[in-house]
């Protein structure tokens, strides 16, 4: 299953080889030799190319029949074929999970800490956001992957955040260098909105339910120490509240200062990238690499860099994806000795290559591969993107409540509803009353 070429693909342009870390699959009478994963269907075109040959690349080492599928997330097909076959117990081995899926399997996913923290040992940490989605009651239930795998920062212009608010990106987040962020804050982030709005040239921010939208919403609020769930799970309420009502004040999030996205196009960010109309987006670089295809002229304007900071610290969105294996599956040994396969350093620089630097290891010794170093234009425009320094903290909207409670913030977009609800004039009280009523309603289901 492929899906069509949308607007926001654009045509992408090794390391020695590490021995395996776990055993070597040995085929058996059981094994049947066969093998079908279903893989995100990945909007670089290239990047699907790779990741199938690294697949036939084992294949042809192990003498297993590999089946491969790359099903689209458009129309929610990929969501659909994981309902289908978890409901039916029968499909695909390996399926691409994005962030809540395998805690909404858990108990039907294999488990996997046998490969997963081997993986951890060879290739460094992964975040506690790729931990806490990835894990169940302490168990590793899913792997954590590079193809999909995303963070969805700011990415600005040069000349106009330079022009009109005075902040010189690059300087601020150097490529090849740590950053010099200490005057990045959310402050000064909206001081330099402000400035741009006036110019005509506004940040794009969503406040809408979509996951561009919401992800940007949960980032503020990790930075000001506001979680809207903590109302109802046993947190101090008035320090929350009043931690809340700090990031809901118009002060801290003008909306005349910024493009609210409140309807579906998710292409918006890269509309005014493509088009010069804004001054800052939060997106990966797909923005940037369709600008890098449509407007060159704008794409060598753009530099990817950290979060402003809040006064709890710099918090960015993270959207993990992962692979997980049916507890159902027939040949389970097979797919965990290909998702080593997959997790080698070796294949993890093709794939984040074939991306163009879109897709992002999970793992802290993969965040300074070359790819980020050499991508342009401009030369380094992505150096900080994978966060080599662990200069921000990646969290995702909803965290740390339970994930059947996150998911549910999350899909409502809780926290983008009560920024809008406070802007258009509803008392501070009566928002987080409502806050409060529809975390009641989630845990109640």
């Amino acid at each position: 299953m492929r899906g069509k070429l949308t607007r926001r693909r654009f045509l992408a342009t090794t390391a020695a080889s590490t021995a395996l870390i776990a055993m070597p699959y040995v085929r058996g009478s059981h094994a049947a030799g066969r093998l079908s994963i279903g893989f995100w269907d990945h909007w670089v075109p290239s990047a699907n190319n790779t990741s199938k040959a690294l697949v036939e690349e084992w294949a042809a080492k192990e003498k297993v029949e590999v089946l491969v599928d790359y099903i689209p997330t458009q129309g929610q097909k990929l969501l659909l074929t994981i309902a289908a076959e978890a409901q039916a117990k029968s499909g695909h081995d390996i399926l691409a999970l994005s962030t809540w899926l395998p805690s909404d399997h858990a108990n039907q996913l294999e488990p996997v800490d046998d490969i997963v923290e081997p993986l951890i040992k060879q290739n460094g940490a992964v975040n506690a956001t790729v931990e806490y989605l990835g894990k169940s009651q302490g168990r590793w239930i899913a792997v954590p992957a590079t193809i999909g795998s995303q963070i969805k920062g700011p990415c600005s212009r040069i000349d106009l955040m330079k022009q009109h608010a005075g902040i010189d990106v690059q300087a601020m987040y150097p490529a090849g260098a740590p950053p010099k962020a200490e005057n990045w804050t959310l402050e000064a982030f909206l001081k330099a909105a402000e400035a741009c709005q006036k110019a005509g040239f506004p940040f794009g921010i969503g406040l809408g339910t979509t996951p561009d939208s919401v992800d940007t919403a949960g980032a503020i609020f990790h930075s000001f120490g506001a979680q809207a769930f903590l109302v109802r799970l046993g947190a101090p309420a008035g320090s929350i509240r009043d931690e809340q009502m700090a990031v809901l004040d118009p002060r801290h999030l003008r909306e005349q200062f910024v493009v609210p996205r409140q309807s579906v196009d998710i292409d918006l960010h890269d509309a005014q990238v493509r088009h010069g109309r804004g001054a800052l987006i939060m997106n990966p670089p797909s923005a940037w690499a369709v600008a890098k295809r449509d407007a060159p002229q704008v794409a060598e304007q753009c530099w990817t860099h950290g979060m402003a900071a809040g006064p709890k610290g710099r918090f960015a969105p993270c959207v993990p994806y992962f692979w997980g294996i049916w507890s159902f599956g027939k040949n389970k040994e097979a797919a965990k000795s290909l998702l080593v396969h997959l997790s080698q350093p070796a294949a993890i620089e093709k794939l984040v290559a074939a991306s163009g630097g879109y897709d992002l290891p999970p793992f802290a010794n993969l965040t300074t591969l070359k790819t980020w170093a050499e991508e342009e234009p401009p030369k380094g425009t992505l150096y900080h993107y994978p966060n080599p320094y662990n200069h921000q903290v990646l969290s995702i909207a909803g965290a740390p409540a339970p994930p059947k409670i996150a998911v549910q913030i999350y899909i409502q977009g809780v926290m983008t509803k009560m920024t809008v609800r406070h802007l258009q004039g509803e008392p501070m009280e009566k928002t987080l009353a409502w806050a409060e009523n529809e975390v009641e309603g989630f845990l109640r289901t």
